[in-house]
């Protein structure tokens, strides 16, 4: 009975597991071809597009690499990054606590207010921030880019974790409140180690923007000196645009840093996702 059990559920799981297949053979694709194209001149790259590099060209990787605008770039995003995702969670970590634990008039009107910045896209808020933004004197800045990211950042965290606080149960925080916790003590004693999963998952989703956001860096930077690394990779093709395997090369060490991140943090990101489903 155990046997035809599980090949029938062998069976059933099978268009599932070739579902998995393609769309991963779709995502690594790519990145692989662009991999080894970064091996090859551009030569061989115009006469062999797909198959094997015949003589490796390590030049266009090591070339990069040491390059000391490559690492400012890297260490611009880094810096961008980790203050964003600083402020972010921080703010949002507090008023998702306010928004979950505490009842007072207009309280769902205003988190209404905080979830329809969803539904407002940058590109439509690009020239009214750039004035401000000049008006501020925030321009070649990093805070101009750091307030703006974390700004338009809060509604989906505010969100995420409202509904993480919301699912701690009362009693906790009664009986925290008999053994002398005031509100801000249950926060940050209680409710904000056992909120860690939820914590990691918005800090990933807000590393993984901030790194991959283009336009905003390139509204507020004008001076090369804080260029990230997406303004980097289209300078970069600009100024290379006929050394295709090179731009292959750097296009590929740009995205190592964020693939890194990804597999280190992928644990906690998933964590995080499965305790909000479990918890939902």
């Amino acid at each position: 009975m155990n046997g035809r059990r599980t090949s029938g559920t062998s069976v059933r799981s099978l268009p599932l597991h070739l579902v998995l297949v393609v769309v991963g053979a779709l995502m690594a694709v790519p990145v692989l071809y662009a991999a080894l194209s970064g091996f090859k001149s551009t030569d061989e790259l115009s006469a062999n597009p797909v198959g094997l590099p015949r003589s490796w060209v390590t030049s266009n990787y090591t070339d990069i690499l040491r390059s000391g605008s490559f690492w400012r770039l890297v260490g611009n995003s880094t810096l961008i990054a980790v203050a964003t995702t600083v402020l972010v969670v921080a703010v949002s970590a507090l008023a998702a606590f306010s928004f979950a634990r505490f009842a007072f008039r207009g309280r769902e009107v205003l988190f209404t207010v905080f979830t329809m910045g969803l539904m407002f896209p940058f590109a439509v808020a690009a020239l009214p921030l750039f004035l401000l933004l000049r008006s501020m004197n925030l321009l070649d800045n990093p805070l101009g880019v750091i307030l703006p990211q974390a700004a338009f950042g809060l509604p989906m965290t505010i969100i995420i974790l409202r509904g993480f606080f919301r699912e701690i149960p009362g009693e906790l925080e009664e009986a925290a409140t008999l053994d002398g916790c005031g509100p801000f003590a249950f926060f940050w004693r209680i409710l904000l180690p056992m909120a860690r999963p939820a914590l990691g998952t918005v800090s990933v989703l807000a590393v993984v923007t901030s790194w991959n956001n283009f336009f905003l860096p390139l509204l507020v930077f004008n001076d090369s000196t804080w260029w990230t690394i997406p303004v980097g990779v289209q300078q970069f093709q600009g100024q290379y645009a006929t050394d295709y395997a090179r731009v292959f090369a750097y296009l590929v060490l740009a995205m190592v840093p964020a693939l890194a991140f990804y597999s280190v943090a992928e644990r906690q990101l998933v964590g995080g996702l499965t305790a909000g489903a479990t918890k939902g």
